[in-house]
């Protein structure tokens, strides 16, 4: 069998959930490894995908007799895995056949490990990398949720409204949100139950968010589709604000939500929930720097940047807005979508230094600072204002959050399967550094 020298691998690789209110085609994508490098599963030797027949039971949920936790691998039946066409790519598989959900998954979490390992411009190790050289990528169609864990991700589905089953393992959303976790833990390290602060919680959370967020608009089709419902306006509701979309009327989480941390200065029992004032100012950013970029390509001008700052609170902002941002769509939706993409890779090259800035004791201070930190480094201050004025805006840095209302439950990150070695022990992680 002959390969082709040196061209990478291509997949195909929904950039919106499909099966919803509108017809969503699978894009072609390559992901960084050679084709010829990606075996059956698929597999590499980071990770691998399977199938499952009967695996009912999730990784760290049952403890046997001996006390050692239920870990990977699984031995047990698989549906036959994914194979590579005679060329090496998995763009030839059937939509709907066990080979090709297996394959998407795959799919997605190399694609955005390579994307944010171009962000921090080194290699993400995995923090369970001295246990586990490779994570197992597992499909379990009866588990209502996903989940990362020590060793492994799990990727169930949810039945939703008039819409019927949604499997997660074509929500591209969903799983960069659980490689989001993956990358963070070896980033910034494993939380310590008995020292960590709990603004830890809601930073993890909106961390992930902003991976699978960011990791979306490398998509094309997912550019032009952006672009094509908003014109740009990125404050409509649309698909890139509407974090791990399941249906027409639901969605995890909303990038542009209206939450700041005075919403928690009484308590907080969701960690989730305490994330998304951070995703919002983040959000903000990316928006106020995308229309920093227009304005730089010449596509707005500086009263029009006014009017936006002026009105951005308001009610009347979208109907006011949408008038100018129809009219630059027109005439130059080519210098537009440079412009978002530029946007685009300042937030995530931010994020990944900030990330790298950070320790599992941190405070949304602590966050806020190395934010303003590494825009300097990046940037050299051109989005200082902008940057400190969306963190003070949702009161991050500033404001104390309250205690956790209710016990942690498995939904906790301290205390989840994702941080513990099989046998239920939970250790520290080699910290990665750029």
């Amino acid at each position: 069998m002959s390969w082709a020298s040196n061209e990478r691998t291509k997949f195909l690789l929904y950039p919106r959930p499909p099966g919803q209110e509108e017809a969503v085609e699978p894009e072609e994508i390559e992901v960084s490894l050679e084709a010829g490098t990606i075996g059956p599963g698929p597999a590499d030797d980071r990770m691998y995908a399977i199938f499952p027949h009967d695996k009912l039971v999730t990784y760290g949920s049952e403890i046997n007799r001996a006390g050692e936790q239920f870990s990977p691998p699984w031995y047990g039946t698989i549906h036959e895995p994914a194979q590579p066409d005679a060329n090496g790519h998995f763009t030839h598989l059937e939509l709907g056949t066990p080979q090709f959900e297996a394959a998407h998954l795959y799919g997605c979490t190399r694609f955005v490990l390579d994307i944010w390992e171009g962000y921090f411009d080194q290699p993400i190790h995995w923090h369970f990398g001295d246990i586990y050289e490779r994570m197992e990528l597992v499909i379990m169609p009866r588990f209502p949720n996903a989940t990362m864990g020590f060793g492994f991700m799990e990727i169930g589905g949810y039945d939703i409204d008039e819409n019927g089953y949604q499997p997660f393992s074509l929500n591209f959303d969903v799983i960069g949100h659980e490689v989001g976790h993956s990358i963070i833990y070896p980033i910034i390290g494993l939380p310590d139950p008995e020292r960590v602060h709990h603004d830890y919680y809601g930073f993890h959370e909106s961390a992930a968010d902003m991976v699978a967020l960011i990791s979306s608009l490398h998509f094309e089709s997912a550019l032009d589709h952006l672009l094509e419902t908003t014109h740009g306006n990125l404050y409509a509701l649309n698909s890139l604000n509407r974090i791990g979309k399941l249906s027409k009327n639901k969605q995890i989480r909303i990038a542009s939500n209206e939450l700041t941390l005075w919403d928690f200065t009484d308590g907080w029992t969701d960690e989730h929930d305490l994330g998304q004032p951070l995703t919002a100012a983040i959000f903000d950013t990316l928006v106020d720097i995308f229309h920093d970029s227009m304005k730089d390509w010449g596509l707005v001008t500086e009263e029009i940047i006014e009017i936006a700052d002026a009105l951005e609170d308001q009610d009347e902002y979208l109907s006011v807005m949408q008038d100018f941002f129809d009219q630059i769509y027109e005439a130059q939706w080519g210098q537009m979508r440079q412009a978002l993409m530029e946007a685009r890779d300042i937030i995530g090259t931010i994020l990944a230094t900030t990330f790298a800035k950070l320790t599992p004791q941190l405070t949304y201070k602590d966050v806020a600072d190395a934010l303003v930190l590494a825009e300097l480094e990046i940037c050299n201050g051109s989005y200082r204002n902008i940057l400190i004025h969306n963190l003070k805006k949702r009161g991050i840095g500033d404001v104390a959050v309250g205690p956790r209302l209710s016990e942690p439950d498995h939904n906790s990150h301290a205390f989840s399967v994702r941080t513990q070695l099989p046998g239920g022990k939970r250790r520290g992680c080699r910290h990665t550094r750029r």
